[in-house]
């Protein structure tokens, strides 16, 4: 299940993705600018807002206000998705067993690294009926809702499938 957002969490994306389509209008950095520090200071006029209902008010004819205002081709970061590349360097990221054939001699080269891992493969193996089991129980007989998995249920315990966080390889090659 998705995290609810908060109040001021809304805000803040909204505050975000203001300035983020104010710099697509933009194109001169002084004038970016003033229009920022006009933008900070409409949100920072209703910032002590007490009322929910009033602030749910003001949260709402701001995201009308934006979705009226938005640029209609915003500026996409080049690695971020839509950018033009994105996930370009997948091909470079090879699987975690490839490090199961390193020759002894390359692992020398990083032994805290192999010491660390050893020590996961072993956890990997002492854990994986336990996940396998918390998974099971805890998928419904219809089939899973989402792609989340469950977390770890009780302190010092691992989550279900936690070996690809641990193991994942590099964002961006060297």
């Amino acid at each position: 299940m998705a995290a609810y957002l908060t109040h001021q969490q809304k805000v803040l994306r909204l505050y975000k993705k203001s300035l983020r389509h104010l710099e697509s209008w933009c194109i001169h950095r002084d004038k970016y600018r003033y229009l920022a520090c006009l933008l900070r200071e409409r949100f920072d006029k209703n910032k002590d807002v007490k009322d929910m209902v009033k602030a749910t008010e003001l949260l709402k004819a701001g995201q009308e206000e934006f979705w009226a205002h938005q640029h209609p081709q915003p500026y996409i970061f080049p690695d971020s998705p839509g950018g033009t590349s994105y996930e370009r360097y997948e091909c470079y990221k090879i699987p975690e067993w490839c490090l199961d054939y390193w020759h002894p001699s390359e692992k020398a080269m990083y032994p805290d690294y192999f010491a660390k891992r050893e020590q996961w493969k072993k956890l990997q193996q002492e854990s994986w009926e336990k996940e396998m089991k918390q998974l099971e129980e805890e998928t419904p007989s219809d089939g899973p809702k989402t792609e989340a998995l469950p977390p770890a249920r009780k302190e010092g315990h691992l989550p279900p499938l936690w070996w690809q966080f641990v193991t994942r390889p590099r964002e961006m090659p060297m």
